[in-house]
């Protein structure tokens, strides 16, 4: 079994992330997702609307995501790598380059980012909108 390991906050869930799920799955057999805990969240002076339980319920409810665990820190990656024998590490591209470092302990892929939607712009669209009205 191929197994692909990819990260993330995945608040505001939207169909670029489904997206980026499934071509993840797409280099194997199982997904994991590590999902950005609400205090890791906070160190990274990322604020998320969803609690981590709550987006932790969304992602388990997408077909291609097969496990779900916490990301509390940035250096867990080699040892989440080690302990859930991961194959293929996948992260959008616009990370390209951060995290070349894990091949020396899986394949590293980074996946084109679906174009015209993220979070970033869902928040700003919104908050535009509304300053609108």
């Amino acid at each position: 079994m191929k197994r692909i390991l990819t990260y993330g906050t995945y608040d505001l869930l939207h169909w670029g992330h489904i997206n980026l799920l499934k071509r993840a799955k797409q280099n194997g057999d199982y997904l994991i997702v590590g999902l950005s805990t609400d205090e890791f969240n906070q160190i990274k002076n990322k604020k998320a609307y969803h609690s981590y339980e709550v987006r932790k319920t969304m992602l388990e409810a997408i077909r291609y995501v097969d496990l779900v665990i916490p990301e509390s820190d940035w250096e867990q990656k080699i040892q989440d790598i080690k302990d859930l024998k991961v194959d293929v590490f996948v992260m959008g591209d616009d990370w390209k380059g951060k995290f070349d470092y894990l091949e020396d302990y899986c394949e590293v892929i980074y996946l084109p980012r679906t174009e015209g939607i993220s979070t970033t712009k869902i928040k700003k669209d919104l908050f535009s909108d509304s300053t609108e009205r």
